[in-house]
C-alpha cells in the first residue's frame, strides 16, 4: 500500500534577523541624509534674511535716488538711505555672514551689496542673481 501523506506546509509569521537589520539600515540611512540637510537649512535661512536685508535697503536707495536725481550714486552713504527704509527703522538692517560676524552694505552701489571687514564683496553662493545673499533678479 502507498502512503500518500504529506506534511503540512510549514507556515512562518514573523521576521527574520536578516530582515529586520535591512529595515533599521534603511531608517538610519533615511535619518542621517535628513540631519544633513537640516544642518544647511540654517545657512540657506541665513542667505535669505540677507537677501530681504538687501532688498531693503535696495527699496530705500531707490526712493532716495527719486528724491535727489542729481546725487551721484558713489556719494551715497548709509545716513542718506535711513529715513527710506521701508520698515521705519532708525538704522539699516543687521546682517550676519554664516561665522557670525557682522557685514556692512556698500550703498555706493546699485542695486546694494554686502562687504566683509575687508571691503571685498560677500556672497558665498557664488551667483549674484540667485536671491541669496544678494538682491536677485
Amino acid at each position: 500500500m502507498m502512503n500518500n501523506y504529506t506534511p503540512p506546509a510549514i507556515s512562518r509569521s514573523g521576521v527574520t534577523l536578516i530582515e529586520l537589520t535591512v529595515v533599521i539600515f534603511i531608517i538610519l540611512s533615511i535619518m542621517g541624509a535628513t540631519m544633513y540637510s537640516a544642518g544647511n537649512i540654517g545657512e540657506w535661512n541665513k542667505g535669505k534674511k540677507a537677501s530681504a536685508a538687501l532688498r531693503e535697503v535696495y527699496v530705500a536707495q531707490r526712493c532716495y535716488l527719486a528724491d535727489n536725481p542729481r546725487k551721484p550714486l558713489n556719494s551715497i552713504n548709509s545716513k542718506d538711505l535711513i529715513p527710506y527704509l521701508p520698515s521705519g527703522g532708525s538704522a539699516l538692517p543687521g546682517v550676519e555672514d554664516l561665522n557670525g560676524n557682522s557685514l556692512t552694505f556698500d550703498v555706493a552701489k546699485s542695486p546694494p551689496v554686502l562687504t566683509e571687514s575687508s571691503g571685498s564683496i560677500y556672497d558665498p553662493s557664488g551667483s549674484f542673481a540667485d536671491s541669496l545673499w544678494d538682491v536677485g533678479e
